[in-house]
């Protein structure tokens, strides 16, 4: 049975952190009434990566706008918000504080709560939020961030390990630099790997056999550089195909070893190189050897959006001891 009008909540989330400039409105967090995504791809493509002043005058220059737009994509008005929810951290600090400043400013002027939510804990929450299924190990893979998180409930959550120096999503984009691939290097390391043979080069699997759950790409990131070095004329495919191959074998071996270890049924995964064909093959292969059922955030929901901030704040709102850090406040997301 539906809940009646007067009881449901809308929430609009801000996201600022890093080259994303998203507003959303969301109900009872599970339903998502708009997402409105504005990227600045385009503006750092020249630059081979994000430029942190660039980014938050562009934020500064949409904020409005979209906000706008995500209410009217809607069919809401001001007086149909309940509470507004922006990203504090982690990201760059200079477009965090676009976002943040814009929710404060709304929630007073409408008198309503103001939640500061953590990027990567909704980022860890995504896959959920048109399905509960705890407790599970989620892996999170983004630009910035490799981390395993345990998560018993709702705001019960254990990083069981993270990136000890370069994350995955920055591994794809300094090889796909080495390649003179462009950016973002992650999608056309994707799109030529499909065209390579993955067993063509042996890279290293760092950390794959470490008893942590952390892990580390810099070694696989300076082993490729060495290749080139010595193997320049060899077809760019197998390169990605291998390199790509390398660094998913250790995301899945340690996410599974995890699962194993908690006994839970359920893996998820979710953040922007969580979009990678092979990565989500490969989980869906050895999920549906163990009959581990395998959540995957939806693809519009793994890189930076609103729609998981406005998800996450409804639970923050119903439960406001949850717990709240997953990740430091600044650094790249």
């Amino acid at each position: 049975m539906s809940r009646p009008a007067s009881d449901r909540v809308n929430i609009l989330g801000i996201e600022t952190s890093c080259d994303e400039t998203s507003a959303a409105v969301v109900r009872d967090g599970t339903e998502i009434l708009s997402n409105v995504v504005s990227s600045q791809v385009d503006l750092h493509r020249p630059f081979g990566g994000v430029v942190p002043e660039l980014a938050s005058r562009h934020h500064l220059e949409l904020i409005d706008s979209i906000v706008t737009e995500a209410l009217t994509a809607a069919g809401m008005g001001w007086s149909e918000i309940h509470a507004v929810a922006a990203t504090y951290g982690p990201g760059l600090a200079s477009s965090l504080l676009i976002g943040l400043n814009a929710g404060k400013g709304i929630a007073t002027s409408l008198g309503v709560p103001f939640y500061a939510i953590n990027h990567m804990e909704a980022h860890l929450y995504s896959p959920l939020i048109a399905r509960a299924e705890l407790p599970m190990v989620s892996l999170i893979v983004s630009g910035g961030h490799t981390m395993l998180v345990h998560a018993t409930a709702i705001g019960r959550h254990e990083i069981l390990g993270q990136t000890v120096d370069d994350a995955a999503g920055e591994a794809f984009d300094k090889v796909a630099k080495l390649l003179k691939l462009g950016y973002p290097g992650g999608p056309e390391i994707d799109r030529l790997a499909k065209q390579g043979n993955p067993a063509a080069i042996a890279f290293p699997r760092s950390m794959l056999d470490d008893p942590s759950y952390n892990f580390s790409f810099s070694g696989l990131k300076t082993s490729v550089r060495y290749w080139l070095d010595r193997n320049g004329s060899a077809p760019v495919a197998d390169v990605c195909a291998s390199f790509q191959e390398a660094v998913v074998d250790v995301l899945v071996g340690k996410t599974m070893r995890a699962a194993e270890q908690f006994g839970v049924r359920t893996v998820s995964a979710a953040g922007g190189v969580s979009i990678n064909s092979r990565l989500r093959a490969r989980l869906r292969e050895e999920c549906d050897r163990r009959q581990i059922r395998l959540l995957l955030a939806d693809a519009k929901l793994c890189t930076d959006n609103a729609a998981m901030i406005g998800a996450l704040a409804f639970h923050k709102r119903s439960a406001p001891d949850m717990a709240v850090e997953i990740a430091p406040s600044i650094g790249l997301v």
